[in-house]
C-alpha cells in the first residue's frame, strides 16, 4: 500500500532542505528523500548571507535537525527510483516502498535523469526548464538548484530555488500569495 504525503522532495542538498522546511513549517505534510550525496560535502561556506563559515556538513547537519524539528518525515538513504505522474498528483518509487504525493520537488543537483522520465522539457543544453516559481513543464512538479542552472551553481541559489518552490505549493494550497515571514511578538 502506497503512503501519501503532500510534498515530496526528492534531495537533501540547500534545495530539498530549503523546501522541506518551508511546506512542513507551514502545516503540509512533507517527505524528504535524502541519499546524501550532496555536494555540500565538498564544500565550505563562506559566501553564504548570515554565516560568516561553516563546513559543508555541518551545515547540512543543521538543516536536517530544522528539517526534522517541523516535522518532515526524513526517508535518509532512501533512494527514489522512479516518480510517475498520475491523475491526482505522483508516484514515486524508491528501493524500499511506494509514494503518492500532492507535489513532487526535484532536489538531485545536476542529476536530471528523474526530471526527464518525469516528461520535464528540458532546453537544447539538457537543463530543466523552469518558470520563476521553479515549476516545470509538467504541473505541479519543481526542479531547482544545479538541475535548472548551467553553470550557476551555488549553495544559496539552491536554498532558494527551493524557497521558490515551496512558497508557490503554499500559494497553490492557499489560494492567495503566500508569504512566510516570521515576526516577533515584541516587534513594532
Amino acid at each position: 500500500m502506497s503512503k501519501t504525503t503532500d510534498v515530496a522532495i526528492v534531495g537533501g542538498g540547500p534545495a530539498g532542505l530549503s523546501t522541506a522546511l518551508l511546506s512542513a513549517k507551514n502545516n503540509l505534510d512533507t517527505v524528504l528523500f535524502d541519499t546524501d550525496e550532496t555536494w555540500m560535502h565538498k564544500a565550505h561556506l563562506f559566501n553564504y548571507l548570515g554565516i560568516k563559515s561553516v563546513d559543508g556538513s555541518a551545515f547540512v547537519e543543521t538543516g536536517r535537525v530544522q528539517v526534522d524539528e517541523f516535522g518532515t518525515r526524513r526517508k535518509q538513504g532512501e533512494l527514489v527510483t522512479a516518480v510517475e505522474s498520475v491523475t491526482d498528483g505522483f508516484v514515486l518509487t524508491t528501493d524500499q516502498d511506494e509514494y503518492v504525493a500532492d507535489y513532487v520537488v526535484l532536489a538531485t543537483g545536476a542529476k536530471r535523469d528523474l526530471a526527464e522520465k518525469l516528461g520535464c522539457v528540458l532546453d537544447e543544453n539538457g537543463i530543466v526548464d523552469v518558470d520563476v516559481t521553479m515549476e516545470t513543464s509538467v504541473t505541479d512538479a519543481y526542479a531547482t538548484g544545479a538541475m535548472v542552472r548551467a553553470e550557476e551553481w551555488e549553495a544559496i541559489i539552491a536554498a532558494g530555488d527551493g524557497a521558490a518552490a515551496a512558497l508557490n505549493i503554499l500559494t497553490k494550497e492557499r489560494g492567495d500569495h503566500f508569504h512566510d515571514f516570521d515576526v516577533p511578538a515584541d516587534a513594532k
